[in-house]
């Protein structure tokens, strides 16, 4: 059985005991059958990760003995950060951990004037919770050791007149004449932003270009909005990030 990687929002150190939340231990006990002096893995999101091992497991409580901790650096060189308009049901959820899996290290939720989803204010922090949860759930998958920044939804007005902080700022528009190959980022940060379900407006996209961003397409096919937002990743990933075509080779 593979070692199940936990996230534990606590400091971590050696030669140290950390006692798991019921969530964290029913899963080990009840989901994956696990038993005293089986061997777990535990990260707290500020790098590198802790090799543990269960002392002691009841169904609401579980122990773990903190061994030695490993320095493991498996971030991308490209900071990402992804805003994107929220989209209904499942779908949000599935772009959001996609995305971290792909190395994003920003999230922003967006509302945008075709925004299907319109968040009332009492649920925002709720919804913020959740997402930041499945982003930690796809760093234990996926391994990273730090956990992306999820920041609360806010409108497409607020983000495209904050101060750039010399990212990059791309915004992936159907009409636009440039692919994401033609362009050259000069940093190793980029504002990836994508419209909602609906699009964005003809003045949100007038908006975001004098804002500085660049407008670039993805082909001629129309993408869903969460599958533009992997589609994107991926390609910048592999033009600028750490999914090379000579990654392997380099690795080896």
């Amino acid at each position: 059985m593979r070692v199940p990687r936990l996230y534990i929002a606590q400091p971590l150190k050696t030669n140290t005991l950390v006692h798991l939340d019921k969530d964290a231990s029913r899963y080990l006990g009840s989901v994956l059958r696990m038993s005293k002096g089986q061997s777990v893995v535990l990260f707290n999101g500020q790098g590198g990760e802790f090799q543990g091992e269960l002392v002691n497991l009841t169904k609401n409580q579980a122990t773990v003995s903190v061994l030695q901790s490993k320095t493991e650096d498996r971030e991308s060189p490209l900071k990402v950060h992804l805003v994107i308009g929220i989209s209904r049901g499942e779908r949000m959820d599935w772009v959001i951990q996609k995305a971290t899996e792909l190395g994003v290290n920003n999230i922003s939720p967006l509302l945008s004037e075709y925004s299907v989803i319109k968040l009332e204010s009492k649920k925002i922090k709720s919804k913020t919770l959740h997402w930041k949860k499945i982003i930690q759930s796809s760093c234990e998958q996926s391994k990273r050791n730090y956990i992306p920044t999820m920041n609360a939804p806010e409108t497409i007005e607020t983000f495209i007149n904050k101060p750039s902080e010399n990212n990059y700022r791309i915004i992936l528009d159907p009409k636009a004449s440039k692919s994401i190959g033609e362009i050259s980022p000069n940093e190793k940060k980029i504002d990836l932003l994508i419209g909602p379900e609906g699009g964005f407006t003809d003045s949100e996209v007038e908006d975001a270009y004098e804002k500085g961003f660049i407008g670039v397409s993805l082909g001629y096919r129309t993408l869903r909005s969460e599958t533009a937002a992997i589609a994107a990743i991926a390609i910048i990933q592999s033009q600028w990030g750490d999914m090379k075509a000579d990654f392997a080779h380099k690795k080896r």
